[in-house]
């Protein structure tokens, strides 16, 4: 059996991978569905240095992994995430809604009129909520809208306004909080499986590794490693595969300029014909239609 390795977990640095805004504001707003498109439903295991961030799903369902904890919501829901803390989440491809990202220091500054204690706790505990009937949960979603319009206008006052807005989202937040959801129970051991499997596909998704060298690789069996993704995933281990390389897919076709042809062979298809067959079967769409309809 292989010795399982230590793989550190990625620092997403969202300024450089996918908007250089990010590198430069201490707030910004985005569409779930926007980013979902980009980093793809299936969002291994990462965490963010140095930012605090709030995802909120009007619509769809996750399974969510805050450190060792798993969750199944239903939306409207959101989770909050501090800096460094390591999480990942899978949705279905209808969940969208806002993602707000802030810098830890602006967050402890907004919320610097609060008790420390509460105010440290609050900060330092991821948690997820499924929103019930009640004010606080009507008004956040509420408020994620009026900050997504205001971080769309360079009106004036603009920056204080996007600090009083987010201020009252964190607040509100954490008031929501109590009503967290209880995590589900999980093997720690099949959780770390889980998410290595994750970081191997990763590194590894170009190359058509068949699910055996993955198991191999950890020293699982492929049927073992196949019960743990349905189990914390409800999807087969071969379908996070496919759905890794069709997220590349998709990426380059919208965000590249190179031919379909180039990227086929960029991710690892060795006949272009063969590439066009995988995406219409996945998707529907030829490579070309696909890239004509969304402006690639």
């Amino acid at each position: 059996m292989k010795q399982e390795s230590r793989t550190p977990i990625p620092n997403i640095d969202i300024g450089k991978v996918y908007d250089s805004r990010y590198g430069e504001s201490d707030i910004n707003v985005e569409a779930f569905g926007k980013l979902a498109e980009f980093f793809g439903r299936n969002m291994p295991v990462h965490r963010h240095d140095r930012f605090f961030q709030l995802h909120y799903l009007a619509s769809g369902q996750i399974r969510l992994y805050l450190e060792d904890q798993h969750y199944v919501a239903q939306a409207p829901l959101f989770f909050f995430t501090p800096p460094t803390v390591p999480h990942a989440f899978i949705t279905e491809a209808d969940a969208d809604g806002y993602v707000l990202t802030v810098r830890q220091e602006l967050a402890r500054q907004l919320l610097h009129t609060l008790p420390l204690t509460q105010r440290e706790a609050g900060l330092m505990q991821p948690f997820c909520v499924e929103l019930a009937d009640g004010t606080a949960a009507q008004q956040l979603p509420q408020l994620l809208a009026l900050l997504a319009e205001e971080y769309g206008h360079d009106a004036v006052g603009r920056e204080a306004a996007l600090h009083g807005l987010v201020q009252l989202v964190l607040v509100t937040a954490l008031r929501l909080s109590a009503q967290g959801e209880h995590s589900r129970q999980c093997r720690r051991e099949d959780l770390q499986v889980f998410h290595r499997f994750n970081a191997l596909i990763e590194a590894h998704f170009r190359e058509h590794w068949p699910l055996w060298r993955y198991g191999e690789e950890m020293g699982v069996t492929e049927s073992r490693l196949n019960d743990i993704c349905r189990r914390m995933a409800d999807l087969p281990s071969k379908r996070l595969v496919h759905d890794r390389l069709l997220q590349e897919a998709k990426r380059l076709l919208m965000y590249s300029a190179g031919s379909v042809n180039e990227i086929a062979y960029h991710l690892g298809f060795k006949d272009p014909a063969y590439f066009s067959r995988f995406f219409l079967r996945e998707t529907g769409s030829k490579p070309s239609a696909y890239r004509q309809q969304h402006g690639g």
